[in-house]
């Protein structure tokens, strides 16, 4: 399948970077990929498809012309970072191909204000995001049944992920969606029973929810057969994945991407960090002065797409924060890691200290005496915890005593547990933290 691809070359007028297919058709015919090349082939590639997209971006965007002058990739730390600010509510600022060329348009929930606009053309859709692949990462084939839990509205991941698995695995896929009119929780078990997927892509609580209603339905979980989860959307910690993998029976692995972006990174089987997909991005990590942190120090994710001509992205702050890592994987892939710890304005402030949301839940989580399904109220930098028992039989008092220790010994934390049977299952994306005025 890959092969037609090569074969857009032949319309250059409405291909940005022919460069490009003629690269991926030498690393093809050497038989080579981005997991197994070397550091120094990556960064020559890199240099090069950057400077190929400051070229384009400059002679087909004002915006972006203002801001590039005539920089190239020696010269990155002079280009301004690009904000979400920058284009929330902004459907045309950086657009670089026309109208006419635009094939696909996604755009952000805008629950923290105005929309974001992020603009495809059918080049970036069916050639470029394509054509690296990452086999080791992506170990699937045209066997492979696939169920694809996700929104399909407005969003990226479901409509680029039933692009990966039918056009460069020729997977089929089930489009299962998330729960909305057209595809109930029922219905999409139902079809998981049919066809016995092998691969789920979904996010961390709706996973936990289809669980929860297929056992309420009567079915065992463990009879679907399913051998991996791709989970994204939504972040979990170490002792919530885990509840996932025994109660499905099967390996999860994490996805880091974005509507703005698109992929970015890969959690291997290994499950010790993201491989960055270099091929497409380039991933930089700032300190708090703007200048490029070590490898190992954390930092501000800032990601430039190296395959899009509608809507590139130059220096984008994705305003996540995390570190870099060159050790080498057990799994043999030889891109770099990416090690993901939240947004800074997510964090709780508590009055004895500030804490990540999924360092929290991961303690919580260590207790056996409750469900996945809990909520962390905050009021007065003062922390409860709502959360839901795991049998009837357990005392109400022996929860609330074990998680207020678990607590106090992690954290030094004094909070309060309310118990309830009242948390909602959402099917969008799920909020753990409330903030009581």
């Amino acid at each position: 399948m890959r092969k037609a691809y090569f074969k857009a070359k032949d319309n250059t007028n409405k291909i940005a970077f022919p460069m490009i297919l003629d690269y991926f058709e030498d690393l093809e015919k050497a038989n080579k990929d981005f997991e197994h090349i070397s550091s120094d082939e990556t960064l020559k590639y890199q240099e090069m498809a950057f400077n190929n997209v400051l070229d384009y971006a400059r002679e087909n965007n004002k915006f972006y012309g203002k801001r590039i002058q005539n920089l190239t990739f020696s010269e990155l730390d002079q280009i301004p970072l690009l904000l979400k600010e920058d284009i929330r509510g902004e459907k045309n600022l950086i657009q670089c191909a026309p109208d006419k060329q635009i094939g696909q348009l996604h755009l952000t929930s805008g629950t923290t204000g105005k929309p974001t606009y992020i603009s495809y053309t059918l080049a970036d859709q069916f050639i470029y995001d394509l054509l690296p692949q990452y086999n080791g990462l992506f170990p699937f084939g045209s066997e492979d049944v696939v169920g694809i839990a996700l929104p399909y509205e407005f969003a990226l991941p479901a409509l680029g992920f039933q692009r990966l698995f039918q056009f460069v695995f020729g997977s089929m896929v089930l489009s299962l969606g998330k729960g909305g009119y057209m595809a109930p929780v029922d219905k999409a078990l139902d079809l998981l029973k049919e066809y016995q997927p092998s691969v789920i892509t979904t996010t961390p609580s709706y996973a936990a929810l289809l669980y929860d209603e297929a056992v309420s339905l009567g079915f065992d979980p463990k009879d679907f057969k399913i051998e991996r989860f791709i989970l994204t959307g939504e972040g979990c910690s170490f002792n919530f994945r885990k509840q996932l993998e025994d109660k499905w029976n099967c390996k999860m692995t994490f996805f880091y991407g974005s509507t703005e972006i698109g992929l970015i990174a890969k959690e291997c089987i290994a499950q010790n960090g993201y491989h960055i997909c270099e091929g497409h991005v380039f991933v930089e990590i700032l300190d708090k002065n703007g200048k490029t942190a070590p490898d190992g120090e954390m930092g501000d994710i800032v990601v430039s797409t190296l395959l899009r001509e509608g809507m590139p992205m130059i220096r984008y702050n994705t305003e996540d924060k995390g570190f870099t890592s060159e050790e080498k994987c057990d799994c043999g892939c030889g891109m770099k890691k990416l090690f993901l710890f939240g947004r800074e304005r997510d964090q709780i402030h508590l009055e004895d200290g500030k804490f990540p949301p999924l360092v929290l839940e991961n303690v919580l989580l260590k207790s056996k005496l409750i469900t996945l399904w809990y909520q962390f109220i905050i009021e007065n930098h003062e922390l409860t915890v709502r959360c839901e028992k795991q049998r009837h039989k357990i005392s109400d008092n022996e929860v609330i005593t074990e998680i207020k220790k678990l607590f106090k010994d992690n954290f030094g934390i004094n909070c309060e547990v309310e118990i309830t049977n009242d948390i909602p299952k959402h099917k969008g994306k799920n909020q753990r933290v409330f903030y009581k005025k």
